[in-house]
């Protein structure tokens, strides 16, 4: 097959809402090329076993296997990250939460900062790389997670995050910090949306907090108070439903200044309040 052909026919063996795209990003991995190449050359023949991998991972693909788990790695912010089934695929509507973060520390400031449930290593990663002068503790309560991110930071060349093992806040000690940022579990255990997409093949830890969704979220809003100075934020991502929720949960917590911030969808996406002084 030629370029275009092999594309067009693996793309009429996709369900997704980006099956072409989802077929042109397996082929260059086969090939090594980037996606203008495929432009480019679209009647370049493939060589026969550059046509049985493609197959293969199309076949992969075609069974709902994440793209970023086949491939391996996912661009997020300015960084390219490894990911596997044992950390959350890195999503867009996470860049909402680092853009936040980054508003609240001044380029210049040296500022110290705690990711929580830091999978990838995405948030922590990308602050730092945007905030070099500031100090950033990436935690996560699995080991393997905590694995992958430390490889990211060493791909990525980011020196300034320190990486440890535990739940939530019980991994800071007795430190306290400026800010707090945090993409928790916030799936109701019993939405349909855990059996469709990518959420099938990521760690269910990762996903469900409780009944209702929240269940970390308050845990850690409860926590995060004793962790933060006078005047620090706490940040979460969310669900697009659960905004006012959790700015009711701040409120009941004692945090000011209770925001939330909407994602390109116009969606509530991002929360956050200040530790009362």
């Amino acid at each position: 097959m030629t370029v275009n052909e092999a594309l067009r026919a693996a793309a009429a063996q996709l369900t997704s809402e980006s099956a072409r795209l989802d077929a042109e990003l397996l082929l260059c991995h086969v090939l090594g090329v980037n996606r203008s190449w495929l432009y480019a050359w679209p009647d370049k023949t493939l060589e026969v076993s550059q046509q049985q991998r493609f197959d293969e991972l199309i076949i992969r693909r075609a069974a709902g296997e994440p793209i970023a788990h086949i491939l391996g790695e996912r661009e997020f912010w300015s960084l390219t990250l490894q990911v596997t089934p044992d950390t959350l695929i890195p999503r867009p509507d996470t860049e909402l939460l680092v853009e936040q973060a980054l508003r609240l520390l001044p380029e210049d400031a040296a500022l110290r900062v705690a990711d929580l449930g830091t999978g990838s290593g995405a948030i922590a990663l990308a602050i730092a790389r945007e905030r070099p002068r500031c100090s950033v503790v990436a935690t996560d309560l699995s080991a393997a997670a905590l694995a992958v991110a430390q490889a990211n930071a060493a791909r990525n060349q980011i020196s300034t995050v320190e990486f440890r093992l535990g739940r939530w806040c019980e991994a800071l000690g007795s430190e306290q910090f400026d800010l707090i940022v945090t993409n928790p579990p916030y799936i109701a255990a019993d939405d349909p949306h855990l059996a469709q997409g990518d959420v099938r093949f990521e760690p269910r830890s990762a996903l469900v907090s409780g009944r209702d969704g929240l269940d970390d979220i308050r845990e850690i809003t409860h926590d995060a108070r004793s962790h933060l100075g006078t005047g620090g934020w706490l940040l979460f991502e969310h669900g697009y439903g659960q905004g006012g929720a959790v700015r009711e949960i701040l409120l009941k917590n004692g945090f000011e200044k209770v925001t939330t911030w909407r994602d390109l969808a116009g969606h509530e996406r991002v929360t956050g309040g200040c530790r009362r002084a």
